[in-house]
């Protein structure tokens, strides 16, 4: 943002870059240990059983951990940690029903090459005092995680930032690119920034999990492998530990759907 800028007012920077006036002004209030707690509880839940939307946990919360938590409480705790239940459900992901939705182009597809498919997400990552998301960018065919950012917020203008540097890092583009239906991949900003590069917008079914599969595995893997057994303190901590994930995920950890090679030796082979 320019405060300085004479020929452009601040609701028009604002509204080209898509950004709410409540968000560009909201001051964050820190969340209670209570609360993080709670949210760390449903996160590694979730992760177990992503088939739980928010009735079946609040039922699981209440059996398994004497934890109350009542259905709009727990709706509000879904959309801060950016999670969906697998089956259809009236309110999954964080959508905004002015933007426009796209259809989804994978069904039945056969993934033959590198570069043919990729896709994106936003996860919730527990800190040891706080939280941030986790946005990555992986390659269907290989599995090779292409780019990350780990930030404070789920703005759209970092979604953007994070798909930009990946085709100029990688200088070229799939053919398609998948998502949700999250309001930061319907945001103007990013489809254009998609369809401008002459890649096709795909979208996942609402409430879809299984359409954006493996990158929800990739998810999984993050969180037990990295995030859960570390117990990360600051963003910046995090930061660095997720680096030196990837490169052992990408480059050296087998998986058992591409023969036993890590992703690395098929995205560049």
């Amino acid at each position: 943002m320019d405060l300085n800028n004479a020929n452009i007012s601040l609701n028009r920077q604002l509204e080209l870059l898509d950004i709410s006036k409540s968000s560009y002004y909201y001051q964050p209030v820190a969340t209670s240990s209570e609360t993080l707690a709670l949210l760390r509880l449903i996160d590694t839940t979730y992760t177990d059983y992503p088939s739980f939307g928010t009735r079946s946990m609040c039922s699981y919360l209440r059996n398994e951990h004497d934890q109350i938590v009542s259905r709009d409480q727990m709706r509000n705790l879904y959309s801060k940690l950016q999670i969906r239940a697998i089956y259809q459900e009236p309110r999954t992901t964080i959508s905004n029903p002015e933007h426009k939705k796209y259809p989804y182009l994978l069904r039945d597809m056969e993934i033959t090459a590198i570069n043919q498919v990729w896709s994106t997400d936003i996860t919730y990552i527990p800190l040891k005092y706080g939280f941030a998301y986790l946005s990555a960018i992986i390659d269907w065919y290989s599995r090779y995680v292409l780019s990350w950012s780990l930030d404070i917020d789920m703005e759209a203008i970092n979604c953007v930032n994070l798909l930009a540097d990946t085709l100029i890092k990688y200088n070229c583009k799939p053919l398609i690119f998948n998502t949700d239906q999250g309001s930061q991949y319907t945001s103007n900003i990013f489809t254009d920034c998609v369809l401008n590069n002459g890649i096709k917008m795909s979208m996942d079914g609402r409430g879809r999990w299984a359409d954006n599969i493996f990158i929800e595995r990739l998810w999984r893997s993050t969180k037990y492998e990295c995030i859960y057994l570390n117990d990360f303190n600051t963003v910046g901590q995090c930061r660095q530990g997720i680096g030196s994930y990837y490169s052992f995920y990408n480059g050296k950890r087998p998986h058992q759907s591409l023969g036993g090679v890590p992703p690395a030796w098929i995205y560049f082979k």
